[in-house]
């Protein structure tokens, strides 16, 4: 698993908030004006300021989790995994640059949001993944030929003999195409609503300069990430019904 940044765990919200934030500019004060009252030197007094204040921003950091292994994803999973990943940076990169106010609120507040987004795609990657590597384990050209010679003895021979090995090999083949089905569709889809994400960046600069409507923009943060939601669980589901085993792996929070 990789590791998060310094600059990723600083670039957040979270801790712009902190640096921002009356209660914390108040801490710095306070605690130059404890050394200033203990005779500590104005240079002194300030240091002790700047570390107070220091320490409530690293407490705001969030910890050093693992994120998800990406490499381990196949093409095109994990170029769509990492496209989401990126733009969410990018969009904390925003906000983190926006003022103390309603708008760095809201805009914080659909940053939550996003996160569970980003999670939904790396699921749906990895679903992905999986799916195609279980298309590769069914030897189709095998079983077409096995099916193809049964079915003529049945013809010649009578049905009875070979009807459960046909109706076997009926069903692996249908899976398999199922299967195939499910991975390009997915594949189209996941495709369009990662492009969404750069599209819903655009529109979060505009409202971070006042340009924008932030309303508008949240509304469309809950459709992408509740139309990623749909998505993973219909790949479940028909996967499911395709005989695979369910997924268990879960992104770290």
């Amino acid at each position: 698993m990789a590791r998060l940044s310094f600059r990723d765990r600083l670039l957040t919200p979270r801790v712009a908030n902190a640096m921002m934030s009356p209660g914390g500019i108040l801490l710095a004060g306070a605690g130059a004006a404890v050394a200033i009252v203990a005779g500590a030197p104005l240079v002194i007094a300030a240091g002790v300021g700047a570390l107070a204040w220091g320490g409530r921003v690293l407490a705001a950091m969030p910890s050093n989790a693992s994120r998800p292994e990406l490499g381990a994803l196949s093409e095109p999973w994990r170029g769509y995994a990492e496209q989401a990943q990126d733009a969410k940076k990018r969009f904390d990169a925003v906000v983190a640059s926006v003022p103390p106010g309603p708008t760095h609120d809201r805009l914080h507040t659909l940053s939550g949001r996003l996160d569970d987004g980003v999670d939904e795609s790396w699921r749906i990657a990895k679903r992905g993944h999986e799916i195609v590597a279980a298309i590769g384990k069914i030897d189709t050209v095998a079983a077409e030929a096995e099916l193809q010679e049964l079915r003529q003895s049945a013809a010649a021979e009578g049905a009875a003999a070979v009807a459960g090995t046909i109706k076997a090999l009926e069903a692996q083949l249908a899976s398999a195409e199922r299967l195939s089905t499910l991975a390009q569709r997915s594949r189209d889809r996941l495709r369009l609503l990662d492009a969404r994400f750069d599209e819903l960046l655009a529109r979060t600069v505009e409202v971070s300069v006042g340009s924008g409507d932030s309303e508008g923009l949240g509304a469309d943060v809950d459709e992408l990430v509740s139309e990623l939601e749909t998505l993973r669980v219909a790949m479940e589901e028909t996967d499911r019904v395709a005989g695979l085993p369910s997924p268990s792996t879960q992104p770290p929070s």
